[in-house]
């Protein structure tokens, strides 16, 4: 690299004469940030570098994209682009004064507007100072900054603008992740006052007007005063911002919000919601201890009401000291608010060498055919997060000298470990109405949706998804002519009811509920929880079990009849994945969680649950579909599948409202999928969540009527005799290729559930259709170049024996999927691991029976 040249202070100074004539070959390159560019000035787009590492971050002054110094030379070459801002961010401890203070250095507090500081590093031994620099390549001339009079107008309007543009991952809508909370400037100096305040667990109440709803505590003298009544949608009277007033203290937490995971804090100083890094330090002070609270379901309190094996302590093995772990694989992710669920399932899908091989063993092949926007491309944003993780670039251990001066002085040393996956987060999310929000998620869901994008994004030979996925047989049997229907589906998890019944400790969960209604009714603390013993067998057995199926047609009978359906293992997946249906709805509709520990098991053999096919002496059902009303009218056959009666599956509505969705949005997705399960309904749902009537009741047009979102799914052919896209899009998101999925549609009159049984019963189709690839969604996807064509075998699937071995659980803690805390466990290298969070450790007291969704790897035969 050539050596680079200094413009600025000493004998180095340059005329302004000079210096803009070094520029104006590149003047039409600079551009000025305006209104909607997203400058990315505090992460690189193909790694975790930032300002704050060891070469800084390089920010092209054309997109606005930031490289690190690793990826700075591929973009020159790709783009083109000259000219970049090279910001640099120094972190010195302070120099100790003569009075044994620290004495602050000055700090170029101008430069780095909004760039995130280290919350590690928040404390009153270190400080930051910027530096900002022009360089430009390929001669790497550098230009320190601020150089205004020298300076071309343009370029120091542009280094001014981009220097104080905001954040990429803000949003105007104020319930979006990407609006991300400020640590407040109170935060670290916050003064507590020593007035002997404790706070008790429940039964708070406004100090002035009695209130005991909306309360806030303020964090400098304990009061616990009503908020504004508009504030946050609840009632109040306004006292906190009355006291605050009177005494100038600014910062308050909101009771009622407090998790192990944070709480909502108000600056009435800034008047906006604001971080504060030290709650748990803030909150200890008034004797309430952040690890034992967590949600009731009315949104209140009730710290006592939890006793000490709440699943909170056992699931992240509190109490225990545990060894951290450095290194490859050993990686902690920042929770950028309630997106724990992400960070645990990421840390489990890049634990499989599949994953691992497809992304971070393609990574170069990945970047160097990544799109001229890096930032929005899914498979350069996966092989980031994996190299993140995996290279233990971002977990070292700290050194021995530091270790021994920690002890000395009995201090914590900040370590720059972790990734931040604000940029993954931001793109995977995009368009999801959920997952772009702020509110916790559901890790099952977002699993589904993550092999969703894997599926759409393929890479390489080999799609890794495919190691999840399995084949279903589900055989339909007509209880009074006794014949079958045997079909298959596509399916990724192994969903386990909870067998309540089975619970081997009855007794003595009687005993407890009387107990705490009784201390519930005297508002005494509650007994010592008993939770609910519950064999994994059983389990599995009511899995295996015949369920009803409502308001089922017998075409043998020509009418409706009883029938039951039983689901087996037409295929066993490389990795299994075992989802434990813990989230269920009360009879008020209010979704709950079964506190339940089940004994999952180390080995796992289902092969006794593979399925059989046609059985001798069983007779089949006809092939006959229930009749269909075809109106006099043509004009009125956009309408024929919405004439007849409202048959809706509640089992299938219930387990996507499980997921998260809205109910009605969940009714909807059922009935234009024809009753065909709670999977095909999923694909709907993906593929309409962004209609602004995605969750308003379903509402079934009258004859003759044409239906918005149903004639999205079931309109009538078109001038082309095209089958409607958004059926196609379902069939093939189940693994078909998409001619396959146009002549089963056509063959069938655009009748979902028939074409799907056409597809199985026509395998011979399967097999002459011509290579086809999936190209939905990929406009933006310059990763085309290194796709490999797709088979035309139909789902793809590695079939083998049904004997497992578990490696990996994640655990939930809290009351349902809106809200609580995820905990990943891994086994790497013979000993368990807990992810939680940045926090990654050894475990010593893995909860394997308190998961929520357990991984399987298949024992080799």
């Amino acid at each position: 690299m050539q050596r680079a040249a200094f413009f600025s202070g000493g004998d180095a100074q340059m005329a302004a004469g000079d210096l803009g004539e070094l520029l104006v070959p590149y003047m039409p390159t600079i551009r000025v940030p305006k209104s909607g560019d997203r400058v990315y000035k505090t992460e690189c787009a193909f790694s975790y570098d930032s300002p704050e590492s060891e070469g800084g971050l390089y920010v092209c002054m054309n997109t606005f994209l930031g490289f690190g110094r690793e990826h700075i030379e591929r973009h020159y070459r790709k783009t083109g682009q000259c000219v970049y801002l090279h910001l640099k961010r120094h972190v010195i401890e302070k120099v100790p004064g003569a009075s044994g203070g620290a004495l602050p250095k000055r700090r170029n507090a101008k430069l780095f507007l909004d760039v995130e500081t280290n919350s590690d590093l928040n404390n009153d031994d270190f400080e930051y100072e910027d530096e900002a620099k022009l360089v430009i390549f390929p001669d790497h001339y550098e230009i320190l900054l601020p150089n205004i009079e020298e300076l071309p107008a343009l370029v120091t309007i542009a280094c001014d603008a981009l220097l104080s543009a905001k954040s990429p991952y803000r949003k105007q809508d104020p319930d979006s992740w990407e609006e991300e909370l400020q640590a407040s400037k109170h935060a670290k100096t916050l003064v507590q006052l020593d007035n002997g305040v404790r706070i008790p667990p429940s039964g708070w109440k406004c100090s002035k007007c009695d209130l005991r709803e909306n309360l806030w505590l303020n964090l400098t003298d304990g009061s616990v005063l009503c908020g504004k009544w508009f504030f946050d949608g609840s009632g109040g009277n306004g006292h906190a911002m009355e006291h605050y007033k009177e005494t100038g203290y600014p910062l308050a937490v909101k009771l009622g919000t407090i998790t192990p995971d944070g709480a909502d804090v108000y600056s009435f100083d800034e008047e906006e919601p604001v971080l504060d890094p030290h709650i748990a330090k803030h909150l200890a002070h008034f004797g309430i201890d952040m690890l034992q609270m967590q949600v009731t379901e009315n949104g209140l309190r009730d710290n006592d009401i939890k006793p000490r094996v709440s699943e909170w302590e056992v699931i992240q093995e509190a109490g225990v000291k545990l060894k951290p772990m450095y290194g490859p694989g050993y990686t902690g992710m920042k929770n950028l608010g309630n997106s724990c669920y992400l960070n645990a399932v990421m840390q489990a899908i890049f634990s499989i060498p599949e994953f691992q091989r497809a992304y971070v063993g393609n990574l170069p092949r990945i970047f160097d055919y990544s799109p001229l926007d890096p930032t929005q491309d899914f498979n350069t944003q996966m092989a980031k997060l994996g190299h993140g993780l995996l290279s233990g670039q971002y977990s070292k251990p700290p050194m021995k000298s530091e270790l021994i001066e920690q002890v000395m002085k009995e201090e914590h040393k900040p370590q720059h470990n972790g990734i931040s996956p604000r940029m993954f987060k931001a793109f995977i999310s995009k368009g999801h109405p959920e997952f772009s929000s702020n509110r916790q998620q559901d890790a099952q869901e977002f699993f589904l949706h993550l092999i969703n994008l894997v599926e759409r994004n393929p890479v390489g030979s080999e799609n890794p998804s495919d190691v999840f996925r399995f084949l279903v047989e589900e055989r339909t049997q007509c209880c009074q002519s006794r014949k079958v229907r045997y079909t298959e589906r596509v399916d990724y998890i192994m969903q386990l009811p909870v067998a309540m019944e089975a619970a081997t400790n009855k007794d003595e969960l009687i005993a407890y509920e009387l107990k705490r209604r009784e201390a519930e009714a005297a508002r005494r603390p509650p007994p010592e929880l008993v939770r609910a013993k519950i064999p994994f067998s059983a389990c599995l057995q009511a899995f295996s079990e015949p369920n009803n199926v409502e308001d089922f047609w017998s075409s043998a009978l020509q009418a409706k009849s009883a029938g039951v359906k039983t689901s087996r293992f037409a295929s066993f997946p490389e990795y299994l994945v075992v989802q434990i249906k813990k989230f269920t709805f009360g009879l008020d509709w209010i979704p709950k969680k079964l506190d339940v520990s089940i004994d999952m098991p180390d080995f796992l053999d289902i092969n006794h649950l593979r399925a059989r096919g046609l059985q001798p002496g069983e007779e089949e059902l006809p092939d006959i579909a229930p009749p269909i009303i075809i109106p006099d009218d043509p004009k009125d056959r956009m309408t024929n599948h919405f004439v007849e009666s409202l048959d809706i599956d509640e089992s299938s509505v219930m387990q996507l409202a499980e997921m998260g969705f809205p109910l009605e949005a969940c009714r909807k997705a059922v009935y234009y999928t024809g009753n065909l399960g709670a999977e095909v309904a999923f694909n709907w749902i993906i593929a309409h969540m962004e209609e602004p009537d995605f969750a308003e009741p379903l509402v079934i047009p009258a004859f003759g009527e044409v239906a918005s979102s149903g004639a999205a799914v079931f309109g009538a052919v078109g001038l082309d005799n095209q089958p409607p896209e958004e059926m196609v899009a379902i069939i093939i998101s189940m693994g078909f290729q998409r001619n396959l999925a146009i002549q089963a549609l056509k063959a069938t009159n655009n009748n979902l559930e028939r074409a799907l049984e056409w597809i199985f019963s026509h395998p011979e189709l399967e097999e002459e259709s011509e290579p086809a690839l999936d190209m939905m969604d990929m406009e933006n996807n310059a990763n085309a170049n290194i796709l490999a064509e797709t088979g035309s075998e139909g789902p793809r699937i590695k079939d083998g024996s049904g004997r497992y071995e578990l490696f990996g659980f994640i655990s939930h803690m809290g009351t349902s999927t809106m809200s609580g805390h995820y905990v990943c466990h891994l086994k790497k290298e013979g000993r368990w691991v807990i992810y939680n969070d940045l926090r990654v450790c050894a475990s010593e007291r893995p909860p394997k029976d308190l998961g929520y969704i357990y991984f399987y790897h298949r024992i080799p035969s």
